[in-house]
């Protein structure tokens, strides 16, 4: 692919091609920009699942022909049939993991968010790191399923009225709406708490020291130097009109890149890749998770709330800053196909054939519809 010229957004994306760290998701000092120094404070039994959703639905013709067309797969692989051999697979421990039990009420609103469907993309790119480096799926499934109710709980206190304050989530009404703000909060404090306890008590055929090692960056990826940081930057920066691009990228990286690089990294991790391997699949995982928020941004102003499952245009309507009001929704692309190109060269050394499903992944998160 002919290099894209990223004119404005050179300094931002500097940020991505720093040298890989295992410490922390910091802004790096050397930035002049460090938005965290500049802002100011300002039911009923139907609401359960008794069984495992379908996934086939999730992957639309439109989205494997768009796959197709541009970046055809080898006919050996089949990025469908493995999306959704893997996601039932993660639906399946899910459900397990999860079981209706007293207090019945919690339970419920847990399941209610968890198996509501969703492609599963987080917890697949864990089973394809590990398998990756040579691991077997097994030994990373807790953890899949332990990035998954994360990724869960963030959903679930991202519909808040005090935070996104949104209805529709997954085609569905949110949690809150269902169950109540009160259980919503704590459905998510829960889900984050059994997450970890999953990892810890589930994880076998794997040393002691790797578990405790992929526990600490599942805790990194979501505190007050990941995903956490990303939300206050955020909400912080609503209306505010002189936000940069290295202060948008701050957000994105730490709020959606974040937990993404965590299930890659876990993954490798727990299927005992080298030092080296896992730091590439590091940085591959943070460019997929900006590039992840990048189609975020441009669907949320091009698609319609039925085509995304959750309310289309709100960054707007919350005057939140995003690619397409940065730099427009064209540069948006050159720059979403920029982070795709950059992210595929680091897979270059991996066994093809193991390296296929994580290629197909950053092909499908480029140009996904929804």
């Amino acid at each position: 692919m002919a290099s894209v010229n990223l004119g404005s957004w050179v300094q931002s994306y500097s940020i991505l091609n720093q040298a890989s760290r295992s410490k922390s998701f910091l802004l790096p000092r050397s930035l002049p920009f460090n938005p965290l120094m500049n802002l100011s404070s300002s039911t009923s039994k139907a609401h359960g699942f008794t069984s495992v959703p379908s996934v086939s639905a999730v992957f639309t013709k439109g989205d494997t022909v768009k796959e197709e067309e541009q970046h055809p797969q080898k006919p050996s692989f089949d990025f469908k049939s493995y999306m959704i051999q893997k996601a039932t697979t993660i639906n399946q421990a899910l459900d397990s993991a999860v079981p209706i039990r007293d207090p019945v009420k919690i339970y419920e609103a847990m399941r209610y968010s968890l198996l509501a469907g969703g492609k599963r993309v987080r917890p697949v790119l864990c089973l394809a790191a590990c398998e990756l480096v040579g691991g077997q799926e097994s030994k990373a499934l807790p953890a899949a399923c332990a990035v998954e109710m994360i990724h869960t709980m963030s959903l679930i206190h991202d519909d808040l009225p005090c935070m996104d304050n949104d209805d529709l989530r997954r085609g569905k009404p949110t949690n809150h709406k269902v169950f109540g703000e009160d259980i919503a909060v704590l459905a998510g404090d829960a889900l984050l708490a059994f997450a970890f306890e999953h990892v810890a008590v589930c994880t076998v055929g794997v040393s002691h020291g790797r578990i405790v090692r992929a526990i600490g960056e599942l805790a990194k990826s979501i505190g007050a130097e990941g995903l956490v940081a990303g939300q206050v930057v955020d909400i912080c920066s609503e209306g505010l009109t002189d936000v940069g691009l290295d202060h948008l990228e701050f957000i994105h990286v730490h709020k959606t890149a974040a937990l993404l690089e965590a299930a890659v990294v876990l993954g490798a991790i727990l299927g005992g890749g080298c030092d080296e391997d896992v730091e590439r699949l590091r940085k591959f995982a943070r460019y997929i998770g900006l590039l992840f928020q990048v189609v975020d941004d441009i669907l949320d102003v091009t698609k319609s709330s039925k085509e995304l499952g959750k309310t289309a245009g709100k960054d707007l309507v919350a005057d939140k800053v995003t690619y397409p009001k940065l730099i427009g929704i064209e540069k948006s692309r050159e720059f979403a196909e920029k982070l795709r190109s950059d992210s595929l060269e680091l897979l270059q050394g991996f066994d093809p054939e193991k390296a296929a499903p994580l290629v197909a992944l950053a092909n499908y998160i480029a140009y996904r519809q929804n």
